[in-house]
């Protein structure tokens, strides 16, 4: 049903009455404790799935660690991605391990979804609305980390943030119905949003001053506190984006390689504070950050 064409968050294949979802992501630590490493980057594996409107049924690890380290990390890395696994109510069922420079782990994780009800990251049209979960510039907040600006203690809800599945604003997300949907991951907000947009053949605006960020993400972005691949990203963004009021230290944030990142929604604006109470029910924070319109697929434009 779904391939890789418009680079949506997951395949999708037709398996009699159910659409099974396949997908599969891993980091390197964002985090020095192994056991938030294990649990943020399952999370981000599960969002894939929840990005489409699914339910993740089952996982498999991916873990790569020197033999020089204790096993007692990996052992942690392994047990914040099964909490995180159940937690969703999925099943770890297997894995495999390699000797490694560098640790890295992650999930491949399969889903199932109503075929009928499967969210793609294409189908948003003229008139609607865009609304987010989840705060942006956790990239951001990692680099200060790293670079001794922040402590995980200083941090700690910013890792809940990353830890925190998707899944209720997933069930939001189908409760309400929408045209298109995505999570926010590697391509910061600016990235996914011209996916999506070029995808569904639209425009669409981002509003500055609706954007939810984490406490000190403009100043840091501003300092050049920054993700190495948000060069990358803005790269990739040359010639897409229209950055209106957007200064060097918002372009930063716009570009903003995300861990573990919220959902972005398009959906007629009629319907849009169904969803933002739904959202609310559940306990998700939501903003409307931007609206779709007439335009050169894949043009975005900074309010």
């Amino acid at each position: 049903m779904v391939g890789y064409e418009t680079s949506d968050d997951a395949a999708v294949y037709r398996l009699g009455d159910q659409a099974v979802l396949l997908t599969v992501d891993f980091f390197t630590p964002m985090v020095d404790d192994p056991y938030d490493f294990g649990r943020i980057t399952a999370a981000n594996a599960l969002s894939d799935v929840y990005a489409m409107g699914g339910r993740p049924l089952t996982a498999m690890n991916l873990l790569a660690m020197p033999c020089s380290l204790p096993p007692e990390i990996a052992a942690r890395v392994l047990q914040g991605g099964a909490d995180k696994v159940r937690e969703a109510g999925a099943v770890i069922v297997g894995g495999h391990t390699i000797d490694d420079k560098e640790p890295k782990y992650g999930l491949s994780v399969m889903g199932v979804c109503d075929p009928d009800k499967v969210v793609r990251n294409v189908g948003a049209r003229e008139g609607d609305v865009l609304v987010l979960t989840k705060r942006l510039g956790v990239g951001i907040m990692n680099t200060a980390l790293k670079q001794g600006f922040e402590t995980e203690a200083t941090l700690a809800e910013v890792i809940e943030s990353m830890a925190h599945l998707n899944r209720a604003a997933a069930e939001a997300m189908v409760e309400v119905g929408v045209n298109a949907g995505t999570d926010i991951t590697g391509f910061g907000i600016a990235g996914h949003a011209r996916e999506m947009a070029l995808g569904s053949g639209v425009s669409m605006e981002l509003e500055l001053a609706s954007l939810p960020l984490w406490r000190d993400v403009l100043q840091y972005s501003a300092d050049g506190v920054v993700p190495g691949r948000t060069a990358d990203v803005l790269a990739f963004l040359e010639g897409s984006v229209d950055w209106g009021p957007a200064d060097a230290a918002w372009r930063g944030v716009l570009a903003d390689p995300q861990t573990s990142g919220g959902l972005l929604m398009s959906l007629p604006a009629e319907r849009a504070e169904a969803l933002l109470l739904a959202l609310s029910e559940r306990g998700e924070e939501a903003s409307i950050v931007g609206r779709v319109i007439a335009g050169e697929a894949g043009h975005i434009i900074i309010k």
